[in-house]
């Protein structure tokens, strides 16, 4: 009896000292994979990290962090676990020794468990020293047309830490209309978050920029690529974030039914010979013509659309989940790709937008007060909303890039409905179409337009600058911004013209505004959050 308590006891004593020594391995990688942190400093002493002297430059950069959503999901949401498991792939991964000095990166990102192995492989190749490193991931969720979208933070947080943005980087970005920030469009959205904890275990000191890629046209493809190339350096790594083929009947893609695996490694490297010639138009082509489920598809064509002529593509790794789980019933393809060369030094692209200067012609503001009526008239008669998908009309570049616009409706002088929207997601005439109903049908504050009114009414359009903040309301122009105000979880906004029409003063406008979000007349002297936006604001003739 006593020698099997004898046993049991040196059994248990086994097992904890396992434990222990697995606490430490673990806890020794982690330290791997996560920078410590400054000392905070000791403000007794007026003492200051280089940081946060960097930061002290910028009072109306607030800390914002961004915590990633995908830890428990994704890859394993225990700290030690997930270091321990991203040290492993890179481990396990080789270095080509054809490939020096790569500049960009295709990853796959699927789960870890999935396509961990391969993404590490295409890191592992990426060995300089990277001072910032941009990511482009496509949306999964989000609707938005033509606009790619950049965080409103200052950091991104998973398990290994937090890691900063290249806030000035991104200000360069956001000076051209196709690039927004787009409120939730990186909540949920896995494309671009599952690449860190990799980067954070395989690079030290660099600072991301994480855009969010919409459903984007060839025209805004290459926009984006000419954007972008008056932005990179030479310490500068841009990944483009993608899956390949899906598979299956849960994917709707069954072009065959025999030969699965070799079929469906045809169509990626088949794909492949577009990207390894940098024809992003080819490779858009390909995609329309075979109908291959290419999540990633918009991203990778930026990459192709921005890399110059020089680079060179390189294969890295290749699988998918058909052969890593045995079922290709339901299959995922994972590529890792790299290009080696430098990006060449380029004069930054001019700005686009943002201009308080009208950029609409009279005959542009006439088309989409036009468009407006007809789209009021269309709805009182169908009860559809205009269908725009193939106007019938030539449009201009002013009414077809994406912004934003509100239409307002007067009736005898009076307001009959107003609705709109603050952020471009969909070109300026659609924009307009859609809130012509919105505003004669779904103001709340009002009953539906009647047709009997239709006569009656009076379209004013305002089409919108994309929305930045303010550090303090003083720096608000009446008469010249729009401003919404945010607090508590509560927001509201005046168009640039309700103040003048109104008659108010600074304090008027902003005591309005805060009891039309609901709280108290105050609220806006405290703690709240202002935006500013300008508007190009044209109407029909009182009726």
């Amino acid at each position: 009896m006593n020698d099997k308590l004898d046993e049991t006891y040196k059994i248990k004593l086994v097992l904890v000292s396992v434990a222990v020594l697995s606490f430490i391995i673990g806890t020794l990688l982690l330290k791997t994979c996560i920078k410590k942190p400054p000392a905070e400093p000791s403000y007794s002493k007026n003492v200051q990290t280089t940081e946060q002297k960097a930061e002290s430059k910028k009072p109306d950069r607030p800390r914002i962090v961004l915590t990633s959503s995908l830890p428990g999901r994704w890859y394993p949401a225990n700290s030690a676990i997930l270091a321990n498991q991203v040290k492993g792939f890179l481990d396990k991964a080789k270095i080509n020794q054809d490939i020096d000095n790569v500049m960009a990166l295709i990853l796959p990102h699927a789960g870890y468990t999935y396509s961990g192995q391969t993404a590490a492989n295409g890191v592992k190749n990426a060995q300089r020293k990277y001072r910032r490193i941009v990511i482009i991931g496509p949306t999964h969720y989000f609707s938005m047309p033509d606009t790619l979208s950049l965080p409103k933070a200052t950091h991104y947080e998973t398990p290994l830490g937090p890691i900063p943005l290249d806030l000035e980087f991104i200000d360069k970005l956001l000076e051209h209309s196709i690039f927004q920030n787009v409120p939730n469009a990186h909540t949920n959205e896995h494309s671009v978050q599952i690449e860190l904890p990799l980067l954070q275990c395989s690079h030290k000191d660099f600072k991301i920029v994480p855009i969010v890629a919409g459903q984007c046209s060839l025209k805004t493809i290459t926009k984006a690529g000419e954007i972008l190339k008056g932005l990179l350096d030479k310490e500068t790594l841009v990944i483009a974030s993608s899956d390949f083929v899906h598979y299956g009947p849960n994917y709707g893609y069954v072009p065959f039914t025999q030969n699965v695996p070799e079929n469906i490694k045809k169509l990626d490297l088949d794909a492949y010979k577009f990207i390894a010639a940098l024809d992003y138009k080819g490779f858009l082509e390909y995609k329309r013509k075979t109908g291959t489920t290419i999540c990633g598809y918009v991203p990778i064509a930026i990459l192709l659309a921005t890399l110059p002529p020089s680079a060179k593509s390189h294969l890295v790794a290749q699988t998918c989940s058909g052969e890593i789980s045995g079922d290709f019933s339901n299959s995922v393809s994972y590529l890792s790709i790299a290009f080696s060369g430098d990006w060449p030094n380029q004069p930054e692209a001019k700005p686009d937008l943002k201009s308080n200067e009208s950029r609409l012609s009279d005959e542009d503001k006439k088309q989409l007060l036009t468009m407006a009526r007809r789209s009021l008239l269309h709805y009182l008669d169908k009860r559809q909303v205009l269908d725009t998908s193939e106007p019938n009309i030539d449009l201009s570049d002013a009414i077809s890039e994406n912004r934003a616009a509100f239409v307002t409706l007067k009736k005898n002088s009076q307001l009959r409905g107003c609705i709109g929207d603050l952020v471009p997601r969909q070109p300026l005439y659609k924009s307009v179409i859609s809130n012509a109903v919105n505003a004669g049908f779904y103001d709340r504050r009002f009953l539906p337009l009647e047709k009997s009114e239709y006569d009656k009414i009076t379209i004013e359009i305002s089409a919108l600058t994309p929305p930045v903040p303010v550090a303090s309301p003083d720096e608000i122009r009446l008469g010249i911004d729009g401003v919404i105000l945010r607090k508590q979880g509560r927001s509201a906004v005046f168009l640039p013209q309700v103040a003048t029409e109104q008659g108010w003063n600074l304090e008027q406008t902003l005591t309005h505004l805060s009891l039309k979000a609901g709280l108290p007349s105050d609220a806006w002297k405290n703690n709240a959050y202002f935006l500013v936006f300008q508007a190009e604001v044209f109407g029909e003739n009182e009726r």
